[in-house]
C-alpha cells in the first residue's frame, strides 16, 4: 500500500509524522521517518576531504520499527495495512517534537489499541525552533 497524504514534493521537507493502521484488529502506530539520508563518500583523487551526500531514504517501503507490528504485517498482508502521513516538517528537530506530540496526545502508551511500546525521544533547545513562524 502506498502512503496516504504524501507531499507532492519532498525536496522541502526533510521528514514526517506517519500513523500505521492495521485493518483487521484495528491497532495502530505512530512514528517519524526522515525523506533523506546522508552517506560518507571517500574524498576525491589527491583530496583528504570525505564528501557527504544526501540521498533518498528507504520511506516508500518502510512499515514502522515496531516488530509486533511488521510480524502482523506478516500474517495478514500489507493489503491490510493503511499508512498515512500526518504531517511534513523541514527539520528533523519538529519530526522528533511532533512524533512525540501525537504519541502523548493519543496516550499510545496506556492505549492496548496502539503497538507503540516505547516513546523515545531526545531533544534540545534549539534557537532557530524557538523562533517558530508556523511553518515546520
Amino acid at each position: 500500500m502506498r502512503w496516504k497524504n504524501k507531499p507532492k514534493d519532498i525536496d522541502k521537507f526533510q521528514g514526517f509524522v506517519y500513523l500505521i493502521e492495521n485493518l483487521k484488529n484495528g491497532r495502530k502506530y505512530i512514528g517519524k521517518k526522515f525523506f533523506w539520508k546522508r552517506i560518507r563518500r571517500k574524498p576525491l583523487k589527491g583530496k583528504k576531504r570525505v564528501r557527504i551526500d544526501r540521498v533518498e531514504s528507504d520511506w516508500k517501503d518502510y512499515y514502522g520499527s515496531s516488530r509486533e507490528l511488521l510480524e502482523d504485517i506478516d500474517k495478514v498482508g500489507k493489503q491490510n495495512i493503511r499508512r498515512t502521513i500526518l504531517h511534513c516538517h523541514k527539520s528533523k528537530w519538529a519530526c522528533a517534537y511532533y512524533e512525540l506530540d501525537e504519541q502523548m496526545y493519543h496516550k499510545v502508551l496506556f492505549d492496548e489499541k496502539y503497538y507503540n511500546g516505547i516513546v523515545n525521544v531526545r531533544l534540545k533547545k534549539n534557537i532557530k525552533e524557538k523562533q517558530w513562524n508556523g511553518d515546520w
